[in-house]
């Protein structure tokens, strides 16, 4: 592995990565405190409904949010290259307009449905009119395009930063609670409030930012992709495939509660949340792959190199991480969670199975963003979206929760499937070529 670092985008690339894990860190230690305080205080059932107010409001942001900030790092880092910051402007104002039309549209249109649909997913009447003021923070979790800014303009320190306001506030705040022993309420407004300082902090961060480079006069949102070529194929394809990727938890979250009850989305939550844990290094990773790799040149073989090593070491850490849960994972969730969640620890190992799958395809749809091919990430996860929405409602019948998490892993291998398909038809192609 050592000449792997004599390139200079792969240095790069662990650079960045290495300020955003440092923050990571921190985030993975104060959401576990918070994650075992909130269980110990609320109890499995209470933590589950808690689990799915704020999944609501999640998957109802993550399905309408545009994924602006690949907008952003698309355009307006080749402009930036180039000398351009017409273009940067232009591509800034573009994905902050998108932004504010889908989050405020995405809340209404949430807000409106909640009191259909939360008899489905198990939200007591009482408890309803605080899931509709929960949803009140989805204009600023839609928001995408500040994060694509501090991309574009390489300020993955800054981010590394604002990364760690909301978990650490969350888990200060939860202390308290704890401590005096407050009760369910308190909990949802720790939740929203820590969720709107993050959201705000991000938004001022990348406004100064821009200010100190002299880009944030003549920066106008509109829905006008003005010098954009594609501009608006490129947001509807990467939209699509974003809202299907990350929505995905929030939704199996939900879907799991509506199927199964609160209890059972409490224990799916926190299985879910050490397996996303054990991701962050391919999440990492993927968030400065990408601005890495659209500088260079796909028809050479540098950048099919760099996404083949950054593979590898997030596909080592999974193997490290599902070694040390395998041994020492049941009596972990007990001591953390409290023997009421130990349960989760089957639900565990089989999630373990998916998490193999995503950071190991961390480089593909960067890869095939690069390559101006869009859709075909949408196809992947479109196909591995259908596949676990077909295959949870028979798969929970006959195995309860755990058949939740392995349609999950089931949904994932038919993503990476179809990923690793695309990009290897489009590396023969250049080839060839």
């Amino acid at each position: 592995m050592r000449h792997w670092f004599k390139d200079a985008s792969f240095r790069g690339m662990m650079k960045n990565t290495g300020y955003l894990a440092g923050s990571r860190v921190i985030t993975a230690a104060a959401g576990l405190l918070t994650l075992a305080l909130a269980g110990r205080s609320l109890g499995v059932a209470m933590f589950g409904l808690l689990v799915l107010i704020d999944s609501y409001a999640q998957s109802a942001s993550n399905i309408i949010r545009f994924q602006s900030w690949q907008l952003v790092v698309r355009y307006g880092s080749p402009a930036i290259a180039s000398g351009n910051p017409a273009g940067f402007k232009e591509a800034v104002g573009f994905a902050f307009a998108l932004d504010v039309v889908s989050g405020i549209g995405g809340m209404l249109l949430a807000m409106a449905l909640l009191p259909m649909l939360a008899p489905w997913f198990h939200i007591p009447d009482e408890y309803v009119g605080l899931a509709l003021v929960y949803c009140l923070l989805m204009p600023t979790m839609a928001a995408a395009a500040p994060i694509g800014v501090l991309r574009a303009l390489d300020r993955f320190d800054i981010l590394s930063g604002q990364g760690v306001v909301t978990p650490v506030m969350r888990s200060a705040l939860t202390v308290m609670a704890w401590t005096l022993g407050l009760g369910f309420f308190w909990f949802v407004a720790i939740w929203f409030i820590t969720d709107l300082v993050g959201d705000l902090v991000i938004w001022w961060l990348a406004a100064r930012e821009l200010r100190r480079r002299n880009l944030l006069k003549g920066t106008r949102p509109t829905l006008r992709a003005r010098g954009l070529e594609g501009g608006w194929k490129f947001a509807l394809s990467v939209n699509a495939t974003g809202s299907l990727s990350t929505a995905w938890g929030p939704v199996a979250n939900l879907l799991v509660g509506g199927l199964l009850g609160p209890v059972s989305a409490g224990l799916y939550r926190i299985s879910q949340t050490l397996v996303d844990s054990a991701g962050k290094p391919a999440d990492m990773l993927a968030k400065v792959f990408y601005p890495e790799v659209v500088r260079l040149d796909l028809k050479t073989g540098h950048p099919w190199r760099l996404m083949l090593r950054a593979a590898a070491l997030t596909g080592g850490a999974a193997l490290l991480f599902a070694v040390a849960i395998a041994i020492g994972g049941r009596p972990l969730i007990s001591a953390v969670f409290g023997h009421d969640f130990a349960p989760a620890y089957p639900i565990l190992m089989v999630m373990i199975i998916a998490l193999f799958m995503t950071t190991i395809a961390f480089p593909l749809a960067p890869m095939l963003y690069a390559l101006d091919k869009p859709t075909a990430p949408l196809i992947a996860r479109s196909v591995g979206v259908l596949v676990y929405f077909a295959s949870i409602i028979p798969l929970t019948r006959k195995w309860d929760v755990i058949g939740a998490a392995a349609a999950y892993v089931i949904g994932n291998a038919f993503v990476l499937l179809i990923m690793i398909s695309h990009v290897y038809r489009q590396y023969l192609k250049l080839r060839r070529s």
